[in-house]
Order: C-alpha cells, then sequence, then structure tokens
C-alpha cells in the first residue's frame, strides 16, 4: 500500500491529467516529485533483485524469502510502470500549459504602429 504522500501525490497527479487546472510551476514540481518516487521505487525493486540474487546463491536460504522478495517486485513493478506513464502524461500537459500561455501571449499583443 502506498504511503499517504504517494497517495496525495497520485491524486494530484491524476487530477493534472484530467485536465484540472494547474500552473506551470505546479507541474514542475509534481514532475520532480513523480520523478523522486521513481526513483525511490527502481531503487526498491533493485534492492529487492539484489537480495533475490543473493539468496539464490546460498543453498542455505529459505523458500520464504525467496518468495518474499519476489512478491515484492511483482508488487513494485505494477507502481514504477504506473509512476512512468503518469510521468508521460505530465510532460504532455506542461507542453499543452506552455503552448497556451504562448498563444494568450502571442494573440494579446499587438503590433507597435497597429491601432484601431
Amino acid at each position: 500500500m502506498p504511503a499517504p504522500l504517494e497517495l496525495a501525490l497520485i491524486k494530484r497527479l491524476r487530477e493534472v491529467l484530467d485536465d484540472r487546472p494547474a500552473t506551470e510551476s505546479e507541474l514542475r514540481a509534481l514532475g520532480e516529485q513523480a520523478e523522486a518516487w521513481a526513483r525511490a521505487i527502481s531503487a526498491q525493486i533493485a534492492s529487492s533483485e539484489r537480495r533475490i540474487q543473493r539468496l539464490n546463491q546460498n543453498p542455505g536460504s529459505s523458500l520464504a524469502q525467496l518468495a518474499s522478495e519476489l512478491r515484492r517486485v511483482e508488487r513494485l513493478r505494477p507502481q514504477l510502470k504506473e509512476v512512468r506513464l503518469m510521468l508521460e502524461g505530465l510532460e504532455r500537459r506542461a507542453r499543452q500549459v506552455r503552448t497556451e500561455w504562448l498563444l494568450s501571449q502571442a494573440t494579446s499583443r499587438r503590433p507597435a504602429g497597429h491601432r484601431r
């Protein structure tokens, strides 16, 4: 089960990806948080994979320990996939927000010598 901070991050990412309002600075902060979350999950997976290797090399290791690490990896992989997909969506959303802002700036400015 994800921690409360992860749940709050997931909730806000989903809101932003559903086109709810967000500023560029908020999108940047969410991206940083999601990237940190992805790094943490990747590190946990790598740690479990190293443990699995060590357990496999040790004939005295219990099957229960090995099974536990395998379950951990299997639980974490979908989370990592989800956060990576959210990061891709967040990048698309950030480009959209920047494009909309640039277009609004371009249409709100009138040429210097042009008056109506």
